[in-house]
């Protein structure tokens, strides 16, 4: 099996999607690193890399994710690797955490990818984009509301 990709739309009601989506990565990284898996989060950028750092740093002692950006932390990454465009993951990590505008070309060393749908036309057509590239790939794909959980 070539795993999963899950597709969260953002939901156009809220004030900050992006804030909302940047909620949501930090409750996915909390969750599969419950379940042990070793999670990539590619932000769009490095600007969004370390306001995601930020943002787990800030989750209260029961909820802390161990977690760094690419390039710092232990040797192989903690469990939770935070990344942008143009650097390269440590390690083998079970899940693809994608907020890029292009779909991870590294995308098939991961069993699981999570992605999400902007609000916006052009973002959401190219997320319309990596759907495809995913479900070509031979991923089992799904698509949920921001607000369901999964996993």
């Amino acid at each position: 099996m070539t795993g999963m990709a899950t597709f969260y739309i953002l939901d156009e009601s809220q004030d900050e999607p992006t804030q909302q989506m940047l909620e949501k990565v930090s409750q996915l990284s909390a969750l599969f690193c419950q379940q042990g898996m070793k999670t990539f989060i590619m932000a769009e950028d490095k600007n969004q890399a370390e306001a995601i750092d930020e943002l787990l740093f800030q989750q209260t002692a029961e909820h802390f994710v161990p977690h760094n950006l690419v390039g710092e932390g232990p040797r192989g990454g903690a469990q939770v690797e935070i990344g942008w465009p143009g650097v390269r993951h440590a390690g083998h990590r079970q899940v693809l955490i994608n907020l890029a505008q292009e779909a991870a070309t590294f995308a098939p060393s991961f069993a699981q990818v999570v992605d999400f749908v902007p609000c916006e036309e052009a973002p959401k057509q190219q997320a319309r984009e990596r759907y495809k590239i995913y479900r070509m790939a031979g991923r089992q794909m799904r698509t949920l509301a921001i607000e369901e959980m999964s996993y």
